[in-house]
């Protein structure tokens, strides 16, 4: 069955429009029907935390600013520590005199950069509209209704030059969607649809989160700057997002995973399993802090968190080991060295299995062109090694995928083969019950397949 909305958020698509229009942004009213807290449901748990804490660091920052100001104007001639610390904010030589200068500017700052952000996108972008990109541009209208905003916000296509990438933003109380061209195909068309849809969501959800609003900006720009803090408020804000894009388009979260580590041509090989247990088994001092630096969720972790709806994505420490689903394929990089294999074991390996899903393309699918194997079956198959006969066995076959019940693998928290929970499943009957997680049956890959789903 079809993943279940929260009764927070606003009805199906199709449902008739609300007889009386909302009222138009304003500041303390927020970019949806929901108010400036928008679909509780659907952000992360920490992201309020961590945005408190971020904006306490912001006004510390400010009142920092206002005592020193105070006490360069009272003490116009310190002596010893006190007469370094002067020369260091007025002097032009040291970078003191930037933070003076910068902090009473930044609303001025951010208010034109914003606006200069859009104005370049209204001179160079192409608006998506009803007869340009109308596929991409529907998904958009019906993700602001979906999340309750209040006007629909413009859809920008921009020359992405290879590079994957969208982002929202807004200046003053208009709100913007920015997608690059290569997440479409050679027509206009969507490469993947489900996967855009995804990423559209995604992006609409950070506005009816709130996350682009000036108000909330002002609270956080100083705090942003503070070592693990500010980042960390960032992925959470990433992973609300996220649920606002499962809730929207939860068939579009294998071809998300894929697009983002594998590129737009090889995304269709990348497995979404595999992914999602990298994330519980790499561990160690460096991998944490990796991800500390990171402003995005780490694309294992974020395959991990878009793949199991029973909890929140994690934030500073990785998912615990136990929530695996499958045996790994290969050995984890933070293992011993001793315990990789020797070449000649590998390659045992790769002339005794192949994968239960055979790839068909190299270079991922087209629009247009009819494929054997149905969309995401890689992508959601078993990552382990399936034997095959010696006789039928080839040198170089990729281990990529095996049914739970060939390799012995079958676990409480796995799904069938291909991903798709059987009806007697302990997988089927498990719903979720934390904020910014989408009431659902199990993962994404519980939803079925349609028509959309092939190019």
């Amino acid at each position: 069955m079809p993943p279940h909305v929260p009764s927070t958020v606003p009805g199906p698509l199709g449902s008739p429009p609300p007889a009386v229009p909302p009222s138009r942004p304003r500041m303390f009213n927020g970019a949806t029907v929901h108010g400036i807290k928008g679909i509780r449901k659907l952000r992360h748990p920490a992201e309020i935390p961590l945005l408190i804490a971020t904006s306490m660091a912001t006004a510390l920052a400010y009142l920092a600013w206002i005592a020193l100001v105070i006490w360069l104007v009272a003490v116009p001639e310190p002596t010893g520590l006190g007469a370094q610390v002067r020369d260091f904010f007025l002097s032009q030589e040291n970078s003191g005199m930037q933070f003076l200068l910068l902090v009473p500017l930044i609303p001025i700052i951010l208010w034109v950069a914003r606006a200069m952000l859009y104005a370049k996108l209204r001179a160079t972008a192409v608006q998506m509209s009803p007869t340009q990109f109308p596929e991409g541009y529907r998904m958009v209208v019906e993700a602001a209704r979906q999340f309750g905003l209040r006007r629909v916000p413009d859809a920008y296509v921009t020359m992405g030059n290879g590079q994957i990438n969208a982002f929202a933003a807004g200046h003053g109380y208009r709100r913007f969607v920015v997608v690059h061209s290569d997440l479409f195909e050679i027509g206009g068309r969507a490469r993947d649809p489900e996967a855009l849809r995804f990423v559209i969501g995604h992006e609409v959800g950070h506005l009816a989160a709130g996350h682009i609003s000036m108000l909330r900006l002002l609270f956080v720009t100083l705090g942003l700057n503070v070592p693990l803090l500010g980042k960390a408020l960032v992925r959470a804000q990433e992973y609300t997002a996220d649920n606002h894009g499962y809730t929207y388009a939860p068939a579009g979260v294998p071809g998300v995973v894929g697009v983002l580590s594998g590129g737009k041509y090889l995304g269709a090989e990348v497995n979404t399993h595999a992914l999602a247990d990298r994330a519980t088994r790499e561990k160690g001092l460096w991998l944490h802090m990796t991800v500390w630096r990171s402003t995005h969720p780490v694309i294992t972790w974020r395959a991990h968190a878009l793949r199991d709806r029973t909890r929140p994505g994690r934030i500073m420490i990785r998912p615990p080991e136990f929530t695996a689903w499958f045996p790994p394929p290969a050995p984890s990089g933070s293992g011993p060295s001793g315990s990789w294999p020797t070449p000649e074991q590998m390659l045992a390996v790769l002339d005794s299995t192949s994968s239960a899903v055979p790839s068909e393309e190299q270079f991922g699918r087209y629009p247009g062109v009819v494929y054997e194997v149905p969309r995401d079956e890689l992508r959601w198959a078993s990552p382990v090694p399936v034997p095959v006969p010696v006789a039928a066995a080839s040198v170089g076959q990729g281990a990529l995928s095996a049914p739970p019940s060939a390799t012995g693998s079958t676990g409480p928290q796995q799904p069938g083969p291909y991903g798709y929970a059987s009806p007697t499943s302990p997988v089927q009957d498990r719903h979720v019950d934390y904020p910014g997680a989408t009431p659902t049956e199990a993962t994404a890959q519980d939803a079925p397949r349609s028509e959309a789903d092939s190019y």
